[in-house]
């Protein structure tokens, strides 16, 4: 018998620990485009899920952005049910007409999508093949727009879609560990040519800032960007913590919040909790920004009688005496 490859125990070994222990009797769906880190990780799905007495299934989404999507999607299908996954869907969605650039807009339609069969087909997961060196570019895009912890957090290992875990198993597996797994399974994936235009921001990063970043300082560099995330995601679990707490404290009757508690915040507990206060007022997390909650802030800490703090989707905050609170919304909303 031939020795199993390192890059494929280094798969399933990444799902095994994923799915080990995750409730729930429905079926673990792999969002699957047919590049390598999907395929590598459906291919991994499929061999752990049973053995873990799971039932594993797949989805594909065709974005309908390229020439010969339709006809992509129709592939991987056909893989995948010769594979034994089951359930198999391939979903279409329209892009044209969402907000954002064009990878923000597939990345909208991508997820609803996802969202959508998961909760149709009651699944208990939903897994994508995001890897390291995904992560690494995350971290570095993040640096690059000036984002705060929350964006040095990178990509996290779980969270919630529409109330169903999406997990991220291949975290810590490298994108070289997929092709070479692909290669040892006899795997045939697409390679999508949007990773590879430098119209896209990440595609730059990818093409041109990593390859420099492990010239220079190392292929450790990779690995040290990814584990910065997985750092910061833990401080910035503790600090959200806090921050549920304090809001709670400073929280008044009326639904405002209470100047003199927020001015005994830490500035960093302090910006979460007006960061978390405009939700709830309904602005859209997305358009959310810094300057937002500085606005905010200063209401707090910088108060000379100004004006309202103008939010995303025309809502206000004002400060009435001793605290903050809504002020309805503006005859010319922004949305910035």
């Amino acid at each position: 018998m031939a020795a199993l490859a390192p890059s494929v125990a280094a798969l399933r070994v990444a799902v095994r620990r994923s799915l080990t222990g995750l409730p729930g009797p429905g079926p673990v769906l792999v969002a699957c485009s047919g590049g390598a880190d999907s395929l590598a990780l459906a291919a991994a799905t499929a061999f752990v899920a049973p053995r873990l007495d799971r039932v594993a299934g797949l989805v594909t989404i065709d974005h309908g952005l390229q020439d010969g999507s339709a006809e992509r999607a129709a592939a991987v299908v056909a893989w995948a049910r010769e594979a034994g996954l089951d359930p198999v869907e391939s979903i279409r969605v329209d892009v044209a007409g969402r907000p954002g650039g064009p990878e923000a807009a597939a990345r909208e339609a991508r997820y609803q999508a996802l969202a959508d069969v998961a909760g149709r087909l009651r699944a208990s997961a939903l897994l994508t093949g995001h890897t390291r060196d995904d992560q690494a570019e995350t971290v570095l895009l993040a640096l690059a727009r000036g984002a705060g912890p929350r964006g040095l957090a990178g990509m996290p290992a779980r969270r919630e879609l529409a109330g169903i875990p999406l997990l991220r198993p291949l975290l810590e597996v490298s994108r070289e560990q997929t092709r070479t797994a692909c290669v040892a399974l006899g795997l045939d994936p697409w390679v999508d040519p949007h990773n590879a235009d430098p119209s896209f921001a990440r595609a730059r990063v990818r093409g041109d800032v990593l390859p420099a970043l492990v010239r220079a300082l190392g292929p450790g560099v990779l690995d040290n960007l990814a584990r910065t995330a997985r750092l910061v995601a833990a401080d910035n679990e503790a600090l959200d913590d806090l921050a549920a707490a304090a809001l709670a404290a400073v929280r008044h009757p009326d639904g405002g919040l209470s100047v003199a508690g927020l001015v005994g915040l830490a500035p960093a507990v302090r910006g979460r909790v007006l960061h978390a206060w405009a939700r709830e007022l309904g602005v859209p997390p997305a358009a959310l920004s810094y300057r937002h909650v500085a606005a905010l802030d200063a209401l707090v800490t910088g108060w000379h009688g100004q004006g309202a703090a103008h939010l995303p989707g025309g809502l206000r905050a004002v400060r009435r005496a001793d605290r903050l609170t809504a002020a309805g919304r503006a005859e010319h909303p922004t949305t910035s």
